[in-house]
């Protein structure tokens, strides 16, 4: 009996003898160096396929639905602060402080990861539109940082800046 297998190189069908299993050869057709597989042994016994585990199935396809579900809820998210922005009208003057408060208060929240929060803070912030293009102005300008916006790596802080800048556009 031989071993018959295809050379990887150029696909030609090579027979060879039983003892070359296991070993390296040379195609005769590319000259290629190519390892032969080891005979298979009518011995090897078969395996059984095992049961899918329906409860990992299950498990999986909750996790999928729920990640589309969180996509799709984002994606719409997306387009609705802009257009809360946009129809929010001016309100009463604010204090510089205080409005350096509610932006430092922004960053930190689009740093931690608190969009939700960072939302409503936005909202706020462009209620003041004017007055926070001024303040958010400094607040890029000056070096150091606010002591509370140190720990912020500095990409970050000024792509979370330039993100405000456009929503207050």
């Amino acid at each position: 009996m031989s071993i018959k297998f295809h050379c990887p190189h150029c696909g030609k069908r090579i027979d060879a003898p039983d003892s070359a299993g296991g070993k390296w050869g040379k195609c005769p057709a590319c000259h290629n160096k190519v390892y032969v597989p080891q005979a298979e042994s009518e011995e090897d016994e078969e395996l059984k396929l095992a049961p899918l585990d329906e409860t990992e199935e299950e498990r999986q396809k909750r996790l999928l639905a729920e990640t589309f579900q969180i996509t799709q809820s984002i994606l719409q998210e997306r387009n609705v602060p802009d257009a809360g922005i946009a129809t929010s009208g001016p309100s009463d003057e604010i204090s510089e402080e205080k409005l350096t408060e509610i932006i430092v208060r922004y960053l930190r929240q689009m740093y931690n990861g608190d969009l939700d929060d960072a939302q409503r803070t936005v909202e706020q912030i462009a209620s003041h539109r004017r007055q926070s293009k001024e303040v958010l102005e400094q607040i890029a300008t000056s070096d150091p940082p606010d002591p509370e916006l140190v720990d912020i790596p500095p990409h970050l802080l000024s792509g979370f800046i330039r993100n405000l800048r456009s929503r207050l556009s």
